[in-house]
């Protein structure tokens, strides 16, 4: 279990959770408190997570009721037309929402519309310059993080349900890994994240994405609702990006990466607006790297002890990430898998990887070795530049190399069916 810090802060209630448009009201805190109406799986974690901050845990068992309203509206409507006229649709909401195609658009797409032409107040591109320095020179390390670290975190809370019913990772897993790291580079890239560039693009299909699977699993036999609560709930995304932001900064830390205040602060805020347009609720969506980590903290308190359905997700996203690598020889891809599970090990610990089932493949000093490499490569860059240019061409581009990219440019299909194996592809 992770080590849960001292420090509280202070959060609003539910009761204040502001209506999103065409959606409806989130759900009244005073009644969600009754444990009996908190979804079964949450109660024991709950009543431990009260100690460390009874504000936040009562708001983070609050949103697992809560899903996108405004998306979820959307792709109700969305699923009563012909599949391609839905497509159509969304990519001219996305790239082209002054056609005259628009006028005859579902309101709940015209509300999203509307709401992504006012960004938030709290949004500055200007600064999101110091992380689009700090990404291209971390490329790698950030890479080890995300696979090695944060994705199989998220995949100990009851998020791993929905991609084990929906076999995402275990069907298309390596083109699902690979969509989540173009993703991050064309967030990162400059002006990925203005309204047209493609990292806007790419998170505001998570959200339309999010709201088709969630709206395919309710009308599932195989979701649980009262055990588990709304599927791709607020909590888990709002749990999510804390992972994929402040803990990710902390795993890239310890593999020897180093960034300035104003670049951590930088990349917090880049994840914090992408937040935003996946359709995460101001009301679970960190303001700063200190509330991420806190909010990570009692979010994980509140999960359920290990699933299977984690130690299957887990132990199937390192498996996928040879394949990611483009490795056939199998012994090669045995060779990847068992530096993953080490890594991983080193970063999450022996008791969650215990947890998970890892094999014990444990090396001595394998985070020395790491943190020496970053070392190099910043003497490198401060007394050899030419050579480490070179070098910083090759981490990027093999950052790319690992990112899928189709060559009718992004595609705004959404998954058909509950499960991937029968859902066209998207």
């Amino acid at each position: 279990m992770t080590t849960i810090s001292n420090d509280r802060q202070q959060h609003r209630s539910a009761d204040q959770l502001p209506a999103r448009g065409g959606g409806g009201r989130m759900p009244d805190l005073e009644k969600i408190l009754d444990l009996d109406k908190i979804p079964s799986d949450y109660r024991p974690g709950y009543k431990r997570a009260l100690v460390l901050d009874p504000t936040m845990a009562s708001n983070y068992v609050a949103h697992a009721w809560v899903g996108d309203p405004l998306g979820d509206e959307l792709v109700k409507q969305l699923n009563t037309l012909p599949k391609g006229e839905m497509h159509r649709l969304i990519k001219t909401a996305i790239d082209d929402p002054e056609d005259s195609a628009m006028r005859d658009a579902p309101q709940p797409l015209l509300d999203l519309v509307e709401e992504w032409a006012s960004p938030p107040d709290w949004v500055d591109q200007s600064g999101f310059r110091a992380s689009n320095r700090m990404f291209y020179r971390e490329s790698r390390t950030i890479l080890v993080a995300f696979v090695c670290g944060v994705l199989i975190e998220g995949f100990t809370t009851n998020i791993a349900k929905s991609f084990a019913i929906t076999g995402r990772v275990r069907d298309s897993g390596v083109r699902r890994l690979k969509q989540n790291n173009r993703h991050m580079i064309e967030m990162y890239l400059p002006g990925g994240l203005e309204r047209y560039g493609d990292g806007w693009k790419l998170s505001a299909r998570i959200r339309l994405a999010h709201a088709q699977v969630r709206y395919l699993l309710n009308n599932s036999s195989e979701w649980d609702t009262p055990a588990w609560g709304v599927p791709i709930s607020a909590a888990h995304t709002g749990f999510a990006i804390t992972a994929f932001s402040a803990r990710l900064l902390k795993h890239m830390k310890r593999l020897g990466s180093t960034y300035s205040d104003e670049e951590s602060k930088s990349f917090m805020d880049v994840w914090r607006y992408s937040g935003h347009l996946m359709g995460i609720p101001d009301t679970i969506l960190f303001r700063d790297e200190k509330e991420a980590l806190k909010l990570y903290d009692v979010g994980l308190m509140c999960e359920p002890d290990t699933p299977d359905e984690s130690i299957m997700m887990a132990n199937a996203l390192v498996h996928s990430a040879p394949l990611i690598a483009g490795a056939s020889d199998p012994a090669t891809r045995r060779e990847i898998a068992k530096t993953v599970f080490t890594i991983a090990r080193a970063l999450i610990g022996n008791e969650v990887s215990d947890q998970l089932m890892f094999p014990d493949h444990r090396r001595r000093g394998i985070l020395f070795w790491s943190r020496l490499q970053a070392r190099y490569n910043r003497v490198t860059n401060k007394y050899l530049p030419r050579l480490s240019a070179v070098s910083d061409i090759d981490r990027f581009s093999g950052m790319l190399d690992v990112s899928v990219y189709d060559e009718d440019g992004i595609s705004y299909r959404l998954p058909d069916h509950v499960y991937s194996e029968e859902s066209s592809k998207w």
